[in-house]
């Protein structure tokens, strides 16, 4: 087996949150060098709609993490070429009758207290922000913190920007580990790479590479659908969602949900979204799950309705049963690193992440608190 160059860190996963360990890491003063088994965005990123969202967050831990992260996405849309198509446009959630909307202004009203701009915005003003909505909806509240990057861009101009060294199609078949435990690399069929840190950034596959490590970090994907239209004049100015989407996302059901989410984009398609199922990593098309995507869509602006799906495509979000991320060391593997398990939400809280994971590596004051997302709290002797 042949011997492989030595870096500081390995980071294992060559999507957005493992392109923003790289950079803050890099940025740190380390030498990375980053692996995938397949291409730049293969897995979860390539499938997102580049959603850099705190409208959908309840006041917690992760609400304050997506503040965190939007900061950071801004400074970095400053300082990245503009082909990230980082588009400030805000999101605007409706309620299509008065409970639903009542719903909201709760929500709304925690989110406020805990530091996002909320503004309310009533039935018959609606239309100035969205011209194309469709009639009698209730009302609704503008995110204006709500922004969109092209997933696949920003990744690749993160990994340029971190000067890593990056393997491609290398997979990773074994975690090495020295005296007492300690992570000192790892193999594949190409040979070994040591480094004294390993960070787990694969995403849905997070489960697989922590049990190459040893340990077990209860990763499970969700399959999502989204849809493609036609190219078009900008029909959809904002991130637009129901109510119900807030509720689909803080769901831990395995059944087949679907809430509309539609968003336009700088190159003129419309996506389309959002369904969740946990039906393991299943890629069969789901004509049902496409039929409530197109139904929720037309129902909310009536104009798509005589509009061309081009295409659709599936993605797997990497779940964990309390809805939080894993980010920081793994106590039972010295050396072991995760960055993963942010489910649909991983393109915005990419940046704090990276931000982090690198505080971790170097020994620096997080950013903020970091209890919450410790691998720790899946570790079953706790």
């Amino acid at each position: 087996m042949s011997m492989r160059s030595t870096s500081d860190v390995i980071v294992v996963g060559a999507g957005v949150v493992g392109a923003a360990c790289a950079y803050y890491a890099a940025r740190a003063g380390l030498r990375v060098t980053v692996l995938d088994r397949g291409p730049v965005v293969a897995g979860t990123t390539g499938a997102g709609e580049g959603n850099i969202l705190v409208s959908d967050k309840e006041p917690g831990p992760e609400l304050e993490l997506a503040l965190f992260s939007a900061q950071l996405w801004r400074e970095l849309a400053g300082l990245l070429p503009p082909g990230i198509e980082y588009e400030p446009k805000g999101g605007l959630v409706v309620a299509s009758d008065g409970a639903g909307l009542a719903a909201l202004r709760t929500f709304a009203a925690g989110q406020e207290k805990a530091g996002v701009t909320v503004r309310d915005v009533a039935a018959d003003r609606l239309h100035d922000l969205e011209p194309h909505l469709a009639p009698g909806l209730a009302g609704g509240f503008h995110y204006p913190q709500d922004a969109q990057v092209m997933p696949a861009l920003a990744t690749a101009h993160l990994l340029r920007a971190s000067g890593a060294e990056i393997r491609l199609g290398e997979a990773v078949t074994g975690v090495l580990t020295g005296p007492g435990g300690a992570v000192r690399g790892v193999r594949g069929a190409w040979g070994e790479l040591h480094a004294p840190y390993v960070v787990n950034a694969t995403g849905a596959w997070g489960g697989e590479l922590a049990r190459l490590a040893g340990v077990e970090l209860p990763v499970l994907p969700r399959r999502g659908f989204v849809l493609v239209t036609e190219p078009l004049p900008r029909v959809v100015r904002h991130k637009v969602y129901g109510a119900d989407y807030v509720a689909d996302v803080a769901s831990g059901s395995a059944a087949l949900q679907t809430s509309v989410v539609i968003e336009g984009t700088p190159a003129g398609p419309v996506l389309i979204g959002a369904s969740r199922e946990r039906v393991g990593f299943d890629r069969t098309l789901s004509p049902e799950a496409l039929r409530r995507l197109a139904a929720g869509a037309t129902a909310l602006f009536p104009v798509l309705a005589g509009i061309r799906a081009m295409r659709t495509y599936a993605g797997f979000r990497p779940y964990l049963p309390d809805h939080l991320p894993a980010i920081g060391p793994d106590p039972r593997v010295p050396g072991l690193l995760h960055a993963c398990g942010h489910e649909g939400a991983g393109i915005g809280l990419a940046p704090a992440t990276g931000h982090l994971v690198a505080s971790c590596l170097t020994g620096a004051q997080p950013a903020l608190d970091t209890t919450p997302f410790e691998p720790s709290r899946f570790d079953s002797a706790a």
